[in-house]
């Protein structure tokens, strides 16, 4: 850098080796949170079967688009990609572990599930008779907390690994 430059000029001289390093932490985090949405999802039938209720997130969010035979190949990329964005919140926090992951999904649930109201009223499963109500069925929030319960520790593993 020649003389007589501020040294602010000096910090913008090679941006792409700073730019690069900070969007491989965000493309990171949002990697581990897309796996650990996958991970979910491929739980999620034992789950199901376990618990002993026919609610499915991946089948909320796909059959919310379409109501075609192809809802799981809608449903799982935008639950993929709600778990990458919950994890590259998670890294913008600073949140890392498996303990801060599981809580963080946890309040997560719980905070929202009260919107399930609008689910029974407006998803085509639940105006079909397929689901219960929702927002009242203790085995609906029992499948839904325990995926994400597997979903915060798997993503918050995944982010404290560096």
């Amino acid at each position: 850098m020649p003389r007589g430059y501020p040294a602010q000029a000096q910090t913008f001289r090679r941006p792409c080796m700073v730019n690069k390093a900070h969007m491989n932490r965000w493309a990171r985090a949002a990697l581990c949170g897309a796996g650990a949405a996958a991970l979910w999802a491929g739980v999620e039938p034992g789950l199901q079967r376990l618990i002993g209720t026919p609610y499915s997130d991946v089948r909320l969010l796909g059959r919310a688009i379409t109501r075609r035979r192809i809802w799981p190949l809608v449903g799982l990329p935008i639950h993929m990609a709600n778990g990458a964005a919950f994890a590259v919140g998670l890294e913008a926090l600073g949140l890392r572990g498996w303990k801060k992951g599981l809580a963080v999904a946890e309040v997560e649930t719980v905070a929202l599930w009260p919107a399930m109201a609008m689910v029974d009223r407006y998803h085509p499963d639940s105006r079909a008779g397929g689901w219960p109500r929702l927002v009242t069925s203790p085995r609906a929030l029992a499948v839904t907390m325990a995926g994400h319960a597997i979903f915060g520790v798997a993503v918050g593993t995944m982010l404290e690994r560096r």
